[in-house]
């Protein structure tokens, strides 16, 4: 079973992504505030993926995302934002992520990058 980390510092987008993943048999999530949360618990529990948004506060998503692939050079970590600018996905891509997803998205969307990543729960 995959372990997948949610990283969002608005609490109802970590809902809609862990009920979307719940609904399609995802069970083993866990669930950070900000990057610096994020970096702690991406140490402690070594997921599979994680789905992390980049405008949070303490540390945002592209920080968190530097310091998790320096942590580990094939962590798959998928970046979310509302804010769909070219040079940040630019910079997360190149940054090491493995996919970038535009808010608000659709549940199959977030369904085709976790099973393409991580296959089927």
């Amino acid at each position: 079973m995959a372990k997948i980390l949610l990283v969002d510092d608005a609490a109802f987008m970590r809902k809609v992504i862990k009920d979307t993943l719940t609904k399609n048999g995802y069970t083993d999530l866990y669930e950070a505030v900000d990057g610096a949360d994020a970096v702690e618990k991406f140490s402690e529990i070594n997921p599979d993926l994680v789905i992390m948004d980049i405008t949070m506060p303490n540390m945002d998503g592209l920080e968190a995302l530097k310091a998790m692939r320096a942590k580990n050079s094939s962590a798959n970590i998928v970046m979310c934002s509302a804010m769909g600018q070219e040079a940040m996905v630019i910079e997360a891509i190149q940054s090491g992520a493995k996919d970038f997803i535009v808010k608000p998205f659709k549940s199959d969307r977030i369904m085709k990058t976790v099973t393409s990543i991580v296959g089927a729960p």
